[in-house]
């Protein structure tokens, strides 16, 4: 046991020392970031990064988690990016609050927050645009026209800017990681794209920025939406395919706080929809549904027995 008062203040200094050195920081400018990140690739490490719309809750917080464990220094990006949003009054409800985001990240292995203004990301207008075939085609970007362009803009030009080595994503928004695989893909970004599960409150709604918008009544009702897939599930025995589409979409619509936008089983890989439970590969079932004037997605795998 060490009981020399002068090697327990050596060793508290060296603590604060390293705590001192460790501390998250928050850059708001590329080139502050790029500098930063050029010494630590200097230093033999790895950069994990994990972009956020902010209003952060457990989901992304476990990206962060992911990240820690894969990756040396991790960044994290907060951008409220305005070129994915079809629906101007979404932009303008979607929940921002960088104070809040930063405490979150503060216990983490985040090392560095990336909280960039827009001017900062678009000096100029992107008019990229971004073909993705059938994969853009159905679901979300069957219903949110121009809303994977956006994302694969903003994405590709933070995947330059942060040069990761490895970026990590939820499953929830399941045809948007499809979408950056293809995107990464046709690009030939050499950064490895990296799927963590969905993270669930503990009655099943999938964890998601706009859950915060919900007022308590949709809150208490928008659960409806994962139990109805999970008891989906179950279903496939019995329910054709066509049959256990429709099964949920009136299932769903029973609830007076619910107004399902899409219900789509398809093919884990091509996203393109599935006719028969005989169909080769796994299937995933993805649902958009409007809860008053907040729109929720979620998704469930069909798993090949």
């Amino acid at each position: 046991m060490i009981s020399d008062p002068a090697v327990i203040v050596l060793n508290y200094l060296f603590t604060l020392h390293a705590h001192f050195h460790t501390k998250m920081q928050v850059i708001k400018h590329i080139n502050d970031l790029q500098t930063i990140l050029d010494v630590k690739r200097k230093e033999g490490l790895s950069i994990g990064f994990v972009p956020t719309m902010g209003a952060l809750h457990e989901g992304h917080l476990s990206l962060v988690r992911n990240a820690g464990q894969q990756t040396d220094f991790v960044v994290v990006s907060i951008f409220v990016n305005p070129t994915q949003f079809n629906d101007k009054g979404d932009l303008e409800r979607y929940p921002r609050d960088l104070r809040k985001d930063t405490q979150l990240l503060t216990p983490t292995s985040c090392q560095l927050i990336f909280a960039p203004e827009v001017d900062e990301i678009y000096p100029e207008p992107d008019t990229r645009q971004f073909n993705f075939g059938p994969l853009e085609q159905v679901m979300e970007g069957k219903f949110r026209p121009g809303h994977f362009n956006g994302v694969a803009q903003v994405v590709s030009r933070l995947f330059d800017i942060v040069c990761p080595d490895k970026a990590f994503f939820g499953q929830k928004d399941f045809q948007q990681l499809a979408i950056i695989r293809e995107m990464v893909r046709k690009l030939k970004l050499p950064v490895d794209v990296i799927s963590c599960p969905i993270i669930r409150e503990t009655d099943g709604l999938a964890m998601s920025s706009r859950n915060m918008l919900l007022t308590p009544e949709q809150r208490h009702n928008a659960v409806h939406i994962s139990a109805t897939l999970f008891e989906a599930v179950n279903k496939t025995a019995e329910l054709s395919v066509e049959e256990l589409c429709r099964w949920v979409v009136a299932r769903i619509n029973e609830n007076e706080y619910l107004n399902t936008e899409y219900f789509e089983i398809v093919n884990e890989e091509s996203l393109q929809p599935v006719r028969n439970w005989k169909d080769a590969g796994n299937k995933v079932g993805c649902i958009a549904v409007h809860c008053g004037k907040i729109r929720l997605i979620d998704n469930v795998v069909f798993r090949n027995t």
